[in-house]
């Protein structure tokens, strides 16, 4: 029987911690998918600490689960490793409209690898670089799977994507090997693999995502 996750308990059990206060805070630069901030934060004992700070508009990838237990993905180039890596269908979470995650993620499936979905729901939420960057992808698993005209790929890395469904078995041993190395993709496999052997049940399409960043696109559209 598939069991529900759990909530982790917080480990200060209800007693006072410390506030890590934000007394300032600078643009360091302004770009078009993320900024640099630089913050004045109080640090226990009352020392001013800079920390500097990502932030991102956020986004959104699918776990595209068929019925021979096979992901739809994605080999494409990412320039800031320098080389083709195996990830899910993603993209950004749209930053200047009310667009629902869910609806992201459908079309981010259209329009990368074709495909449309009866059902959808959450499998998990990933902080990559808490340590310095506010994104939050949220991984939805979808399954039901129809293929669909694709539109026709820009003339940029979109346009050298190879698509392949890749038994979920064969990921999971990727992620072991190194060869698949896409954070939110390798928590999106090893999610997928625990549902499909029973042993959890997703959340709903429209669980809350505690960390999914505001800031940037609060921003820019002001």
């Amino acid at each position: 029987m598939a069991r529900t996750p759990a909530t982790l308990v917080d480990p200060h059990d209800g007693h006072a911690s410390h506030t890590f206060e934000v007394v300032s805070s600078e643009i360091l630069y302004d770009g078009a998918i993320f900024a640099l901030r630089g913050d004045k934060v109080r640090m226990p004992g009352g020392r001013v600490a800079t920390r500097e700070k990502v932030e991102h508009f956020g986004a959104v990838s699918v776990a595209a689960l068929d019925d021979q237990d096979r992901l739809v993905m994605i080999y494409q180039y990412r320039p800031a490793i320098g080389r083709r890596i195996w990830e899910m269908p993603a993209g950004l979470l749209d930053g200047g409209s009310d667009e629902e995650p869910v609806e992201a993620a459908k079309r981010e499936l259209v329009e990368e690898v074709g495909v449309t979905a009866d059902d959808w729901s959450t499998l998990v939420d990933v902080v990559g670089c808490p340590g310095f960057a506010d994104e939050s992808v949220r991984v939805f698993l979808a399954r039901g799977l129809h293929e669909v005209d694709r539109p026709e790929a820009a003339d940029d890395e979109e346009a050298d994507l190879v698509v392949r469904r890749v038994p979920l078995a064969d990921l999971v041993t990727g992620a072991m090997s190194g060869d698949l190395v896409n954070g939110p993709c390798i928590a999106g496999v090893f999610a997928a693999a625990e549902v499909v052997a029973g042993r959890f049940s997703p959340r709903p399409v429209d669980a809350e995502w505690i960390d999914r960043p505001t800031q940037y696109a609060a921003r820019r559209q002001g």
